[in-house]
């Protein structure tokens, strides 16, 4: 029936569980009478959905929302554009004329020059194994040094205080240190960027020169020797080569693939080449070393880089850097930061799904490592465990 005016409407088609909205003088009341008489007509099953898989649904994308996003990502990026991929042939008692001739190139009657440039954080083992791995074919090894993490973080300079343990390429070595901005907050990329651009500085004060080679890679990414020795004796080589490197986690027991392919050989150019660690190219030079990520003797030392470097946004809860948690993922072969694969197809990301497996090979490995397999044990197969604090 219609009342007077400021009345409402109340249909007789009620039941008792709504009954009592009728009647209801101001709108705030017949709102909570309408909420009251919604959920007086929820059955239990309705309520266990609201109040317990709405809310674990909520929370298991906030704890696995990364892991979603990664597998997803074959729906919304493309893979890049292939690499073109250069035949490597190499056997000791080869000569090097021929090995030019089997790749197409020719033969120089001298060896270029080779610098090494590097930017250091702590991995002194590792840096170690590449010095000695490179040190024959090297003319000038480049370091630089910063006292600050890419992530604005303040650092000791670790080279400076271990410098005595590398004199053997002291007569070799030109060093530089870099002032951090301490810029806590801003993408750690800028801060990288910012020390590849010094590093291109002292490039300069070691003296390179046109057409000599230049080799950029991070420390962990160990161009193999004999893969140098063929690019500064082999005329014709690309300007520009990508090195397509052995990819290996926390140690060479866990030997992830074959497509790391950061690292690159320059022929050096005056106001053209720049320290870069990004594609510069399409030629790729296939099996030329090893790329041994998280490669660490301390375990104090994977915590530190797990807060230090570009990708530091991975570490998503501070559980991650528990060093019990830390020990039993390397062991494991599992990830630090409890990620899917980083790939492109959904094949590669389901193929690579879980840990990785242990390998038993060490063969074809920096021959430094094997020459010292007691000191460096930690980075052959069979010995996961890690020392608990670094000296």
């Amino acid at each position: 029936m219609l009342g007077s005016e400021g009345d409402h409407y109340c249909s007789k088609k009620t039941d008792d569980i709504c009954g009592d909205v009728c009647g209801q003088e101001s709108s705030r009341a017949l709102s909570m009478s309408r909420l009251r008489c919604i959920l007086r007509g929820l059955d239990l099953k309705t309520y266990i959905f609201l109040f317990v898989l709405v809310p674990t649904c909520f929370f298991g994308i906030y704890v696995h929302g990364q892991k979603i996003s990664y597998f997803l990502r074959p729906l919304w990026e493309s893979p890049p554009k292939p690499f073109h991929d250069i035949t490597h042939y190499y056997q000791e008692n080869v000569t090097m004329e021929n090995l030019c001739k089997l790749h197409g190139w020719g033969i120089r009657e001298y060896p270029r020059r080779v610098f090494d440039a590097v930017l250091f954080s702590n991995e002194l083992d590792i840096l170690t194994l590449r010095w000695k791995e490179l040190y024959p074919y090297i003319t000038e090894f480049v370091l630089l040094e910063s006292n600050s993490t890419f992530t604005g973080l303040p650092k000791p300079l670790v080279f400076a205080s271990n410098r005595d343990k590398f004199k053997f390429v002291e007569p070799r070595l030109t060093y530089g240190t870099i002032g951090g901005r301490f810029r806590r907050g801003e993408n750690p990329f800028v801060e990288e960027a910012y020390q590849r651009v010094a590093l291109d500085q002292l490039l300069k004060i070691a003296g390179i020169t046109d057409d000599d080679l230049l080799i950029m890679s991070d420390v962990d990414e160990i161009p193999s020797r004999h893969t140098i020795n063929l690019l500064r004796w082999c005329d014709d080589i690309p300007p520009i080569l990508h090195l397509r490197l052995k990819n290996y986690l926390y140690s060479f027991e866990f030997l992830v693939d074959s497509n790391s392919w950061r690292a690159s050989v320059h022929r050096y150019q005056t106001g053209k080449t720049r320290y870069a660690h990004y594609r510069q190219t399409d030629d790729i030079l296939a099996d030329a070393g090893w790329h041994c990520s998280f490669c660490f003797r301390h375990i104090s030392e994977f915590i530190f880089k797990m807060k230090a470097y570009s990708h530091f946004d991975r570490v998503r809860f501070s559980h991650y850097l528990n060093p019990e948690r830390v020990q039993k993922v390397i062991c494991k072969g599992a990830d630090l930061f409890d990620m899917l694969p980083e790939e492109y197809t959904f094949k590669e990301i389901i193929g690579k799904l879980g840990p990785i497996p242990h390998s038993y090979s060490a063969v074809h490995l920096p021959s430094y490592l094997l020459e010292n397999a007691k000191k460096y044990k930690f980075l052959l197969p069979g010995n996961c465990f890690r020392e608990r604090e670094s000296g």
